[in-house]
């Protein structure tokens, strides 16, 4: 029975997701498929604002990092590993030292909170993705005080709203609002 744990590979920045069909496609075709049945890419969600429209976009979590559920032992996963393009090394190895070290597994701790991490972000509200500066002008895009311009006032990052003065009939009102309500002026 094959010992699999799991090990952390390091590969080019922006290529996780070439590494990763090429890690898959290959235990298929070498037929170690039970020795590394799984390849994870930590992924999130992103909502971004552009020009007043939402767009859901997926963003690697952790780039740079395959996360491979494997048994090492096995010369045709070690030869599938060692083969794939823009792979580096494992973490804290470099590719040069692969046959004189071995590579450490992960923690269980570590692999559950990786595990959980990763089914938390599939299935989570996507992280909305937008800054704003106090003093800014931003234009209501959404709700009661749509089409109304107005400057922040505070941010809260951690709940997502912005305190936005809005001058309604001639007076300055201060309105909360969440990030999604609201656009950029330019």
């Amino acid at each position: 029975m094959a010992e699999l744990r799991w090990f952390v590979l390091r590969a080019v920045s922006g290529q996780e997701k070439k590494v990763k069909a090429y890690l898959e496609a290959e235990a298929v075709e070498m037929g170690v498929v039970e020795f590394m049945p799984q390849v994870l890419i930590p992924m999130e969600k992103v909502i971004e604002m552009k020009k007043g429209v939402k767009t859901t976009r997926e963003k690697t979590h952790i780039p740079g990092y395959i996360f491979i559920n494997a048994d090492l032992e096995n010369a045709g996963v070690m030869h599938v590993i060692t083969g794939a393009p823009s792979f580096i090394g494992f973490l804290g190895i470099d590719r040069k030292m692969i046959g004189k070290q071995k590579p450490n597994p992960l923690p269980d701790s570590e692999v559950k909170r990786l595990l959980g991490q990763t089914d938390d972000l599939s299935t989570a509200d996507a992280r909305l993705q937008v800054s704003f500066l106090t003093g800014e002008s931003v234009k209501v895009i959404d709700g009661p005080f749509n089409g109304f311009v107005g400057n922040v006032q505070t941010v809260h990052e951690d709940q997502k709203k912005l305190d936005v003065n809005v001058v309604i009939f001639g007076r300055n009102t201060p309105v909360s609002l969440s990030f999604t309500q609201v656009e950029k002026q330019l």
